[in-house]
């Protein structure tokens, strides 16, 4: 890790909301940060997406992180994480840190018969990213995926409950639990959002995993081993951009989190 100042602040982005389920980690683990956030919800959803716009969308977005002043950066989305992850490692110095690989280690913990499911992106799914990361650590694990095109869009309409929700959780999940999963990785920082439906409909015999809290202990582990972890004393305010409209994404946000800072939120297209 190059060498930072503890007062640079962390970047987070994602195709949209979602990635606010990593950042309310972020300040729930590590309060004393500042955040700097982008959601490019004029591209959302990423599911649909080709890899070349997917690296382009999360190349873009990385440098303006960076040029903000950056010292870290956690892809809060799955998809890019998927896809994108190894280029932006490649190209930049600032520590990047997606959110597969410690939902997967989370749900390798977690599994009791083997059997994992993943609820993802179409794109996610069609990397296969969960799946490898899971077979190089055990080979003999199942994993079930299915990707869940309806979900993303219902998360940033702010729908996170109701029948319409309830029957998109049941067409996607049921499958898995027929098949015999104990453990689902919740592959899209949005689904977790839905996480009470989804609990219903796959049962208490079924463990989910929410990637967002390991993937936050990685930071703090990645800042602390290079003397970038902020102190408290420290004042801090977060920092909120979107590509698309900011007024539907503060509306959105404060229904799910209920910040204040969202009422902050600018737009500033990247392209």
């Amino acid at each position: 890790m190059r060498a930072v100042q503890p007062v640079q602040p962390v970047g987070v982005f994602d195709s949209g909301i979602g990635g606010l389920t990593v950042a309310r980690e972020i300040i729930r683990q590590l309060p004393a940060e500042t955040i700097i956030y982008y959601g490019d919800t004029a591209h959302v959803p990423y599911g649909s997406r080709t890899v070349e716009e997917l690296r382009e969308f999360a190349d873009t977005i990385t440098a303006f992180l960076i040029a903000r002043g950056a010292k870290a950066i956690v892809d809060a989305c799955n998809t890019t994480s998927a896809v994108a992850l190894p280029y932006l490692k490649k190209k930049y110095s600032v520590p990047i840190i997606g959110v597969i690989e410690p939902g997967v280690t989370e749900a390798l913990r977690a599994t009791r018969n083997g059997r994992i499911g993943v609820i993802a992106t179409e794109a996610t799914v069609a990397s296969n990213a969960h799946e490898k990361a899971i077979h190089a650590l055990a080979g003999e694990v199942r994993v079930f995926a299915r990707a869940c095109p309806k979900l993303v869009p219902l998360v940033e309409a702010g729908l996170v409950s109701g029948p319409e929700v309830e029957a998109a959780v049941a067409e996607y999940v049921q499958p898995l639990i027929e098949a015999g999963i104990d453990t689902l990785i919740l592959g899209c920082t949005h689904y977790p959002f839905l996480a009470p439906v989804i609990q219903e409909v796959a049962g208490p015999g079924v463990t989910l995993i929410d990637p967002a809290a390991a993937t936050v202990r990685e930071l703090k582990q990645v800042l602390a081993a290079g003397g970038g972890l902020r102190g408290a004393h420290y004042s801090k305010a977060h920092s909120f951009f979107v590509s698309g409209d900011a007024r539907l994404f503060t509306r959105v946000g404060m229904q799910l989190v209920g910040w204040p800072e969202l009422k902050g939120v600018r737009q500033l297209k990247l392209d």
